[in-house]
């Protein structure tokens, strides 16, 4: 989620596409595949106008709350029962900039100048909070250069820190009270130690204090010596030894983005040791874990020291690793794993939560408005040029929303294989901060979003590459 395109040769795939007066590398110099980027803009402005009518039932039925119930039209918080933080509000904003909903984003930030404090006496989750509250004020604030939004992510970083500064290992605590700084949950996993170093090394660069920079790069040192001798982490970890507690290796939940913020540690501010660090567990995976099943790529679940199979389950979350394989410089990978996805896409419409894939029998059976797939497809379409990606995210977009369009919003699905789909009432936080702008982004060509040199986070929060 995702970078520099200097590398990726963008200004020739918008040479291509006809968006660009920049003359495009001859291996992309090739017209638009139908039906033309006319149809790709008019689908883009069809997200737009979702997004639009979307926030307007947010604003009216649950404005300030965390998430909107959109089925009853009623809200409910995240983090904590009773202590809203305008979840959605901060993590729609840079959303609603990169589409030009110019109004919709005052109103946001209106809200979040005005009612938006950390000082709450309640433990807080560490990463959501990470991901989801910290980086997408730094994203808002890359958009809009307001000082507030400095301001409060400064303070909320400064509140996260004891998690990590009061760990014996430096494996940060799974929750800290933001009013008192009291850890707790020392039992953890790679993703909730490893997800930071985008969100705490941006907040040191505009800040100037690497404490924050520091405690992340430090958390992922202390895993990544620990590995296995097949170069595998098992996903479970105790943060006051710093000592694995299970033995199977995953690149689903709960160690996906641990992987993809050591390659975006190393893009965004050139840190070589996380780069090879990047490098040394990737071989590991594509070793010990991909398998080829009914002629597709998977990832099995393995015993990080030996090897042996633990399970052929495969969560959606996973999907996002097609995406990372090809930026990471193995597209074709990268593309036969979204190629695996895209049979499940095709069997179910919308994907269910987790499959068991040598069968692709659906063993969770639920859709959370995820987007990983989508993001997976946007990160190989700036990587390859290849309009199959386009087509994807389109059928992507239409499912969701023939299924989850309801009267106040767009809601999780309780149950994909039945027909009609068995709907829930619940819209996440994260739907307006990633696949609302992936679909925008890949659709269109966004006036404000530099194509070929930016940066987008595990959360779709945007770093680099605002054109303001």
């Amino acid at each position: 989620m995702r970078a520099d395109l200097s590398r990726r040769g963008f200004i020739g795939l918008l040479g291509a596409a006809g968006l660009t007066g920049v003359a495009a590398p001859n291996a992309l110099a090739q017209p638009l595949a139908e039906p033309g980027h006319g149809h790709w803009r008019r689908l883009a402005n069809e997200v737009r106008n979702e997004t639009k009518w979307a926030w307007k039932q947010y604003v009216a039925k649950a404005f300030g709350h965390d998430q909107i119930k959109p089925v009853s039209g009623g809200y409910e918080e995240f983090f904590v029962p009773g202590h809203p933080v305008g979840l959605t509000v901060v993590e729609a904003l840079d959303t609603l900039w990169l589409m030009e909903l110019d109004a919709e984003f005052e109103q946001g930030l209106a809200w979040v100048n005005k009612h938006l404090s950390f000082d709450i006496d309640a433990p807080f989750q560490v990463f959501e909070t990470n991901i989801r509250m910290l980086g997408g004020l730094l994203s808002a604030y890359h958009c809009v250069p307001d000082p507030r939004l400095l301001e409060l992510a400064n303070d909320l970083g400064t509140r996260l820190l004891p998690a990590f500064t009061k760990s014996p290992s430096g494996v940060p605590y799974r929750y800290a009270n933001l009013r008192t700084g009291a850890v707790s949950r020392p039992e953890t996993n790679l993703a909730e130690t490893g997800t930071y170093i985008t969100e705490f090394g941006t907040l040191s660069k505009l800040t100037g204090d690497k404490r924050f920079y520091d405690a992340a790069k430090r958390a992922f040192q202390v895993t990544f010596d620990k590995r296995s001798p097949l170069d595998l982490l098992p996903f479970a970890v105790h943060a006051e030894t710093g000592e694995f507690t299970n033995r199977t290796a995953t690149v689903g939940p709960p160690a996906d983005s641990y992987y993809e913020y050591l390659f975006d540690g190393w893009k965004l501010f050139g840190d070589k040791d996380l780069r090879s660090w990047y490098d040394t567990l990737i071989a590991g995976i594509l070793e010990h874990q991909a398998e080829t099943v009914g002629g597709h790529m998977w990832f099995k679940q393995v015993d990080a020291f030996t090897g042996a199979l633990v399970s052929r389950e495969q969560s959606e979350l996973a999907s996002f690793f097609s995406g990372l394989l090809a930026e990471g410089g193995d597209v074709k990978s990268g593309r036969a794993y979204h190629d695996s996805w895209n049979v499940v896409q095709d069997r179910y419409g919308v994907l269910p939560e987790g499959i068991a894939y040598d069968t692709l029998a659906a063993i969770s059976k639920g859709n959370q408005l995820r987007p990983e797939f989508a993001d997976g497809a946007f990160s190989l379409w700036l990587e390859t040029g290849d309009e199959l990606y386009r087509h994807r995210n389109a059928t992507h977009f239409r499912h969701m929303v023939r299924t989850s369009k309801v009267r106040y919003g767009y809601t999780i699905l309780d149950d994909v294989t039945t027909n009609p789909v068995k709907r829930g009432d619940f819209c996440p936080g994260y739907w307006w901060s990633e696949q609302l702008k992936y679909y925008y982004l890949i659709f269109g060509n966004a006036r404000r979003f530099d194509y070929r040199d930016h940066y987008l986070s595990t959360e779709g929060n945007l770093f680099k590459g605002a054109i303001r």
